[in-house]
């Protein structure tokens, strides 16, 4: 059995698209990042960086007591190796799943994380900010385009590299982007939506919260962390 701690954000949906996909046993544990819920010291055992999503798997490989892993690109790669599903095991297939799971890691998620902050949730405008990330994001749409001009999943089959990608593509409306304009993305797009396990995972994650995470509340704790919880809250 896997605990997972999840709050309905693209990171959160990640990790219930692999755990629907590989059939996995697993109970979510909400964890209200608008609340500030990420910062109780027992998340912060799992989770030190205070990010959801994390899990602790009960029963791991190695026949010891439990474990934890945090990170949603570190989760998604345990995830695979333990159940040998959606990463391949040979060192081309493998390695690129990796690239492009690294690739979101590093590049299409802060970047759009960026661009919704700016354009939706910073109290200022600043139009040099929202230019400057909507426009990264708009580059990174190019180079996923230009990757599935050929292909219908990111690697050569469907792997953890469409489940980290997938989440952070819901949004585009938000981050400025048509898919119109990324005719190979939206293809992929509307074919990642239809599988029967992404819409569980969506519906899982409505089922906890449909609100908007970010309000005059949360925004504090949310944007005005510190170099401790305490200073976040």
């Amino acid at each position: 059995m896997i605990d997972l701690h999840y709050w309905p954000t693209p990171n959160g949906h990640k990790i219930t698209i692999f755990l629907e996909e590989a059939g996995l046993a697993y109970t979510i544990k909400p964890v209200d990042i608008g609340k500030g819920e990420q910062f109780r010291p027992e998340f912060l055992k799992i989770s030190p960086n205070n990010r959801m999503p994390a899990i602790v798997d009960h029963a791991p490989s190695d026949g010891g007591g439990p474990l934890s892993v945090f990170e949603s690109g570190a989760i998604l790669l345990y995830l695979a190796e333990k159940t040998g599903q959606f990463l391949p095991s040979e060192l081309r297939g493998r390695t690129q799943v990796l690239e492009w799971l690294f690739w979101q890691m590093g590049g299409l998620g802060p970047m759009a994380g960026q661009n919704h902050h700016f354009t939706q949730y910073a109290p200022e405008k600043i139009p040099y900010a929202i230019e400057r990330y909507q426009r990264e994001t708009e580059r990174l749409y190019g180079v996923l385009d230009r990757r599935l001009a050929d292909r219908a999943f990111i690697a050569d089959a469907y792997s953890i590299a469409d489940m980290a990608a997938y989440p952070w593509i819901v949004p585009h409306k938000r981050q400025g982007q048509d898919l119109d304009t990324f005719p190979n993305v939206k293809r992929w797009f509307e074919s990642i939506r239809a599988r029967a396990a992404v819409v569980r995972a969506y519906e899982i994650g409505n089922s906890i919260s449909r609100e908007p995470v970010v309000n005059e509340q949360s925004r504090a704790i949310l944007f005005g962390q510190g170099r401790s919880p305490a200073e976040g809250r």
